[in-house]
């Protein structure tokens, strides 16, 4: 995009005589892709030279200087885009900057390819469609497989201006991709994704066969062609490759002669279909052969048979399963029945548990009783009974059995081999053993045991054994005894067990756990019934115990009771050193003694670096250092239990060298009079005394003049004489070691006191900044002491450091500050320092302003944030901005931050503050900058259907939170070269208002068509996008363009096909279909749909999606009619007129069933506007001559299947106005007739407008709500139009539901009407002489009230509704609101509230609504509180119920007609009053408003 952008400071006539410089970008075109070259044209204008030099600037940076006044950006990029700007120059002369120019380069576009089928079946057709956007001055290339291989126009391919046709494909193909180009300039789009095409394989047929298996003579063969996936077939049957023409349906019969045998035929199907795909693929060919009946077999197993044996008799008629049998035994009609022991299951008989009496002769036959058909009886089988043989049980051991041990039974059976042998217990069978011999184990499976044998072959069972007894005797219990016990670490220990006196036994033994098994080693011998542990340690501690076994048989005793081993622990031996303590030092003795508890008798053996000293058995020991030094340890012996001690720990013995004694003087140097503390020390030892010199060795401090308490030495009152060397040395009293002289340490005494020297980092502080003081001592060691206004005060504070810092100041916090040191105990003072003056002042506060102070800011405008330092005294601050409390602008001399243009990312919170030197202000309060993306307004259209003559009301709307918006409003204008529209401003007040809202009067052509707004605002002004267009429709037929549609209905079944068709009645440009959904924006008839020929567009199978209004558009900005379609995925729809009917036609409404076909004639009943009409059973309900009365709402219903809604228009029949020629009593006459008509169709009017109060008429149309699927086009949004004539002049009433949004608010009764609409008429101005004014107009009324709502506590009317129409001519309309005044008489009013109001002495908010249908010169609106109509009128009343707690009607409607001439017409409205007398009433009930 280019977009121009001119920044100047100054006028045009301050320029004059200056060359200019323009610049200008070649092509101008609205589109500059990557890849293009573009030219910037730098012409100067005035000057009066040529040989110009010229600059060239981007993005206000310098780009080139050359002397062409032409500089090209050749192959453009994106970075391209920017601001550009140029200069001449000559000699000394410079022109004036051109205008910035903005370059915009976008990338290509890439292109789009959609292919319609994908897949597809072989032998179809194929469609390839390639765009690039919405614009239509593409041209395509197509390619296939490489980029390079081009299609072209071939016999399968055909290409058409984005369209590439692929005919009878077979096989899949591609890929396919395309690219667009443009002729008029060297641009290529990004080429497209590719697209595979694939074709997918024709069903195939196959052909079933019943019944199944083997035919028969005589049966009949049915044949089914199946062919999967798809349905509505039209089958092609073949017999012996011969087509069967008679045979077309999916099944067909076949009949076998009875004689008939072999082979009949080879049978094949096909099939084929309109849809896609179109044929199947044939089935394989189907053999029939015709088979003569067999005979059955009988086979018996086992034959002959042991008692108790299952015997099968198998029946069988060659391999088919179909057969049923028939069993015989002894006669042929003895039959064969299911019984407890006989079981017939298909072709099998069995015989359970067989005895003597199923001995006999068998035969069967077979049957197939669904075809009737018996085979030849078998021949006869005799079943034979024979003996079983018997068992018998043997038992080894044949001895006393103890628990745990193993028995072997054996199971004996005679005669026969292979048996698998079933074992009882106490008669209860043993699952598990099927072996001739089993092992069981005692005593768990002590009891009488059987034995029986079962085999595979027969006999396959023998006779039960006789039963054999199992004894078990009770087990022994082992004994355990220990010795010694307890024991001590090494001794040996014996453990014995036994089992009586029974030597068999072998024993185990245990150790703390029942698996845990001693078992033989170094130290566990086990030998026979002893266990013997060598060296007892602490691991042999614990439970023993024992168990007898008797391997052989593998037999265990019971357990042994525990015995528990204890190891008692040696004692343990102990070495200390008894003399001397502390530290040892070379030449010392030192005594050694060894300790051992709980035992005497001890005789002690020494170690020295684990070697005994031999000749030392004593307790102590004595040795000399350093050469005896060492590691020692001791161990005792004894002759009793225990004969030893564990060895003691081992303990060094180390030589220490002598110290040397460290000297300390503090503080050093020191002023006079200060005391000094001289300290010595021997590490960290203290049974040292210590010794003091100066300057010479024989030269020992003595006390005088000093304190000398343990290691510390003080001089108090230090002078110039107690300056010199000293040093020190320790000694130790009860060992004679001395220590090593300390290293001497000069000590110096200054001449004067010390003064202190005090400093600040600032002087000049605002409040809440932090000042530091700094008090500085020559030498070290100090505590300092701070003083504020007074030296000779007590200190502010003290610290240790040299520095004070005074924190968030204020200005009590200023004056002078003094301070001094100190240290030492008493403590040694310095002298005052001087002091230092503290100057704080109130920190300057930031103010940050934002200019335009709108609440909402869009992406583009431009903003300005002003920091305004106030308190800050002089001017010269710098400043820092911030963004988000992050500082993005450090450094700035200017008070203004712009911001041009705005950004998203520009959002943020925003806060300044003032700099000077050193010194900030205060931050700023944040404010908060919302950068929103440009907007776009929301139009909307009332009423979206026009009523002829009717005026429409154009609303625009900006969402966000915005203000300060002028609004324009414009018109679409049809470009059939793009699917988009052009925009064209509307006259008078539509272009930049502040009004919100645009009334369109209609005058001339018709209004019709779509229309937009936009809004802007500042200076230059920053405009907002487009709205979406809305659109204006009339359901009636436009002279130059018309839509009609077939099936001609305005209800639509899915899957069926819908042509809409636009019929140009002149010349014209072209045309376009154009439809409007609910939930979508505008679209062009679908490219998915199936054909768009000429003026036709053909939906050829419907969704509900397409439910919406349609219209035509042609080139030349004409409209057509719109016509509403609903799409029902229901059984039943509603046939009605499409367009408007008049007044006086026929017309008949259909009651269509989706499959009509099928269904006969059905009692059909007939809704309008909820109420049942009429009930008819042929389907169709005829109104011979329609009238306005019949406008409504229409559905149909059969038993639980309902039709959606449908709306019918009637137009009124024009009415020729009477001749200046007429008579005046004509005139009377004609005019009483046409008020009694419109008295008649307001009351109808009124009783609809109750009816549908609500929801009822809330809706322009209803895809989504079944119910009401079609729209009034004379209705939007809750309201409705009503349109009649009257000579030339139009009647409208006009009556709006209110949305009441407040009724909590108001009373539950109410002494006047509430919720209340005035529709005042007046026919026709009558003459003076023939018309007398009433005398009391206040006797002769008729009223008409519909209950609206709840009432509230007030005195009178509140939310009323006026609609009066004029029908005279006026040289002026007025509309006046006045304090309990209706208003006035020659005027239309419309008022609607929404709300309840809350208690009230009288009316409250009162909206009149003022339209005067005749030329006036000046129409005005005034707000005044609500009257009833003034008599010398007719009203009309509906009254659904009375509210008892109120003295009048509540929520009430009033209709005036005023048939006479009036000089002036006034309404009144009294408190709780109804209608007077002498009037006329009628009360109807109305229906409840049926649910979407």
């Amino acid at each position: 995009m280019l977009n121009t952008h001119i920044n100047s400071g100054h006028s045009e006539d301050d320029d004059a005589g200056v060359a200019k410089a323009v610049l200008t970008i070649h092509p101008n075109s609205s589109q500059i892709f990557s890849g293009e070259s573009v030219t910037l044209r730098c012409d100067i204008q005035g000057g009066g030279v040529t040989d110009w030099e010229y600059t060239w600037h981007k993005n206000g940076n310098s780009d080139s200087s050359s002397k062409k006044n032409e500089h090209e950006v050749s192959a453009a990029k994106i970075s391209d885009s920017g601001d550009y700007r140029c200069l001449g120059s000559h000699q000394k002369q410079d022109s004036k900057w051109s205008d910035a120019v903005r370059l915009t380069v976008t990338p290509l576009p890439k292109a789009t390819l959609s292919v319609e089928p994908n897949p597809v079946f072989p032998g179809e057709t194929v469609t390839l469609t390639c765009s690039v956007g919405s614009d239509s001055i593409w041209s395509y290339q197509w390619y296939k497989d490489r980029n390079d291989n081009v299609v072209s126009q071939s016999v399968r391919h055909t290409i058409t201006g984005d369209t590439l046709t692929i005919s009878r494909s077979t096989v899949n193909e591609g890929p396919y991709w395309c690219q667009g180009k443009r002729e008029s300039r060297p641009t290529s789009s990004s080429i497209s994704d590719p697209v595979t095409i694939t074709v997918n394989a024709l069903p195939v047929a196959s052909v079933s066969v019943s019944p199944q298996g083997l035919l028969y003579s005589g049966e009949t063969v049915s044949l089914q062609c199946v062919i999967p996936d798809y349905t509505s077939w039209t089958y092609l049957w073949y017999k012996n490759s011969q087509h069967l023409p008679d045979e077309t349906s999916k099944v067909i019969d076949i009949t076998i002669h009875i004689t008939q045998t072999g082979l009949v035929g080879q049978y094949r199907c096909e099939g084929t279909r309109t849809d896609q795909p179109q044929w199947s693929q044939p089935s394989d060919d189907i053999t029939i052969i015709v088979t003569a009946l067999p005979k059955a077999t009988l086979t018996v197993k086992p034959n002959p048979v042991f008692p108790g044996e299952t015997v099968t008799l198998t029946c069988s008629v060659g391999s088919d399963s179909i057969w049923n049998y028939q069993w015989y035994k002894d006669r042929n009609d003895n039959v064969v029945s299911q019984s407890v022991r006989h079981t017939i299951t298909g072709d099998t008989l069995t015989i359970r548990r067989a005895a003597e009496s199923d001995q006999g002769l068998y035969w069967c036959q077979g049957e197939i009783q669904s075809r009737s058909i018996s085979s030849i009886i078998s021949d006869p089988v005799t079943i034979t009974l024979n003996a079983l043989p018997r068992a018998s049980v043997s038992i080894s051991p044949q001895f006393d059995l103890y628990p745990g041990d193993t028995v072997t039974l054996q199971c004996d059976i005679s005669d026969y081999t292979d048996w698998t042998y079933y074992w009882f217990i106490d008669n209860q069978h043993l699952p598990s053993p099927t072996r001739k011999t089993i092992t069981i184990s005692l005593p768990d499976q002590a009891g009488q045991y059987q034995c029986v044998g079962m085999r595979r072959d027969r006999p396959q069972m023998s006779y039960h054994s006789f039963s054999i007894p199992i004894i078990v005797t009770a087990l022994p219990k082992a004994t355990l005894t220990v010795k010694p016990n307890p024991v001590f670490p090494g001794e040996k220990v014996t453990l014995t067990c036994s089992v009586g006196s029974d030597s068999i036994w072998s024993y185990q033994w245990y150790k703390d756990r029942n698996y845990n098994v001693v078992s033989q080693s170094v130290r566990h011998t086990i030998t026979g019934d002893t266990l013997t542990i060598s060296r007892a340690a602490e691991s042999d501690q614990g439970h023993y115990w024992c168990q007898g076994e008797i391997q052989s048989r593998s037999i265990s005793s019971i357990n042994s009771d525990p015995v528990t081993v204890t190891l008692n622990a040696l004692p343990s031996a102990s070495l200390k050193i008894v003399t001397p303590q502390g530290l040892l030092y070379p030449g010392e003795t030192v005594t050694l003694q060894c300790d051992i508890s709980d035992y005497t008798d001890w005789t002690y053996r020494w170690f020295r670096y684990k070697e005994e000293l031999p000749s030392q058995t004593r307790k102590t020991i004595t040795i000399s250092l350093p050469d005896q030094a060492g590691q020692y340890r001791c161990v005792g012996r004894r002759r009793g239990r225990p004969q030893k001690s564990y060895y003691s720990s081992a303990l060094p013995i180390i030589i220490t060298a002598l110290p040397k004694t460290t000297l300390t003087v503090k503080p050093n140097p020191a002023y006079p009079g200060e005391t000094v503390t001289l300290t010595c020390s021997v590490g960290s030892d203290s049974s040292w005394s210590y010794k003091w010199y100066k300057d010479r060795n024989d030269n020992v401090v003595s006390q005088s003049g000093y304190s000398n308490i343990g290691v510390s030495h003080t001089i108090s009152r230090a002078g110039v004489s107690d300056q010199g060397l000293y040093w020190c040395e320790g000694s130790r009293v009860s060992r004679p070691t001395s220590s090593l002289p300390s290293n001497p340490v000069t000590f110096t005494v200054k001449d004067n006191r010390p003064t202190a020297t005090l400093s600040s980092d600032k002087e000049d502080v605002f409040t809440g900044d932090s000042v530091i003081l700094s008090c500085t001592v020559e030498s070290p060691g100090w505590k300092f002491y701070w003083y504020r206004h007074r030296p000779d005060s007590t200190p502010v504070t003290t610290t240790s450091g040299y520095s004070y810092t005074l924190s968030w100041v204020s200005v009590s916090d200023g004056g002078q500050y003094w301070c001094r040191a100190g240290r030492g105990d008493p403590v040694y003072y310095t002298l005052y320092s001087d002091p230092v003056q503290i100057n704080i002042t109130e920190r300057p506060v930031a103010v940050l302003i934002l200019q335009p102070n709108w609440t909402q800011i869009f992406r583009g405008e431009t903003v300005t944030m002003r920091c305004d330092i106030q308190g800050g005294g002089d001017t010269d601050w710098d400043y820092r901005w911030y963004k988000n409390s992050q500082l993005f602008s450090p450094f700035n001399t200017k008070p203004e931050y712009r911001i041009s243009p705005v950004y998203r990312s520009n959002s943020g919170s925003y806060t300044c503050e003032g700099v000077k030197g050193n010194k900030l202000s205060k931050i700023s309060d944040a404010v908060q900058l919302t950068v929103s993306d440009q907007p776009q307004p929301v139009l909307s259209i009332s009423p979206q259907w026009l009523n002829p003559g009717a005026s429409v009301i154009l609303s625009c709307r900006v969402k966000e939170l915005s203000t300060d918006w002028r609004f324009s409003w414009y018109r679409t204008v049809t470009t059939l070269t793009e699917q988009s529209y052009s925009f064209e401003l509307l006259p008078d007040r539509g272009n930049g208002t502040t009004e919100d809202s645009y009334t369109l009067i209609p005058a001339g052509a018709t209004p019709t068509g779509g229309y937009v707004c936009r809004a802007g605002r500042g200076d230059p002004v920053y405009h907002t996008l487009y709205s979406q267009p809305q659109f204006l429709w009339s359901g009636d037929l436009h002279p130059s363009v018309s839509l009609t549609v077939n099936p001609n209905t305005t209800q639509h079944f899915t899957s069926k096909s819908l042509s809409l068709s636009c019929e140009l009645k002149e010349n014209s440009t072209g045309w376009r279909l154009k439809r409007y959904t609910e939930t979508a924006w505008p679209s062009q008839c679908p490219s998915t749909w199936r054909s768009i020929t000429e003026s036709t567009c053909t939906i050829t199978s419907l969704d509900t999606w397409y439910s919406g209004v349609f219209w035509c558009e042609t080139g030349s900005g004409e409209y057509s009619n719109a016509v509403n379609i609903t799409v029902n995925a229901g059984d039943v729809i509603l046939e009605s007129p499409v367009h408007p009917v008049t007044e006086g036609d026929s017309v008949t409404l259909t009651c269509t069933f989706r499959y009509q076909e099928t269904n006969p004639k059905l009692k059909t009943d007939f809704y309008k506007d909820g109420v049942l009409i009429k009930n008819e059973t042929t389907g169709e309900m005829t109104i011979p001559t329609v009238s306005k009365s019949d406008e409504g709402f229409y559905k149909c219903k059969s038993g639980e299947r309902e039709s959606p809604e449908s709306w019918v228009t009637v137009r009124v029949s024009p009415v020729v106005s009477p001749g200046s020629s007429t008579s005046v009593l004509v005139g009377v006459v004609v005019g009483l007739v046409v008020a009694g008509v419109l008295l008649v169709i307001l009351l109808v009017l009124l009783w609809r407008y109750q009816n549908s109060k609500g929801s009822c008429f809330n809706r322009i149309f209803w895809p989504h709500q079944p119910q009401r699927t079609n729209q009034d086009p004379q209705q939007e949004q809750g309201s409705t139009y009503t349109h009649q004539q009257h000579g030339d002049t139009n009647i409208y009433d006009t009556i709006n539901p209110s949305d009441n949004n407040d009724n909590d608010a108001a009373g539950a009764s109410a002494a006047g009407p509430s919720h209340v609409t005035y529709a005042q008429i007046q026919l026709k101005k009558l003459d003076k002489k023939k018309k007398e004014r009433l005398a009391d107009p206040a006797k002769h009324p008729v009223y008409s009230v519909v209950k609206t709502g709840k009432a509230t506590e007030a005195a009178g009317p509140v939310d009323v509704t006026y609609a009066e129409v004029d029908l005279k001519n006026r040289a002026k309309a007025k509309k006046k609101r006045e304090t309990a005044t209706p208003p006035e008489a020659d005027s239309v009013y419309s008022q609607v509230k929404p709300r309840t109001a809350p208690a009230a002495a009288g009316p409250v908010d009162v909206t009149y609504a003022e339209v005067d249908l005749q030329k006036k010169n000046k129409t005005k609106k005034k707000r005044e509180t609500p009257t009833p109509p003034e008599t010398d009128s007719v009203y009309s009343l509906v009254k659904p119920y009375t509210d008892p707690a109120a003295a009048g009607p509540v929520d009430v409607t009033y209709a005036e007609v005023d048939l006479q001439k009036k000089t002036k017409a006034k309404k009144k409205r009294e408190t709780a009053t109804p209608p007077e007398a002498d009037s006329v009433y009628s009360r109807l009930k109305p229906r409840s408003c049926p649910g979407p």
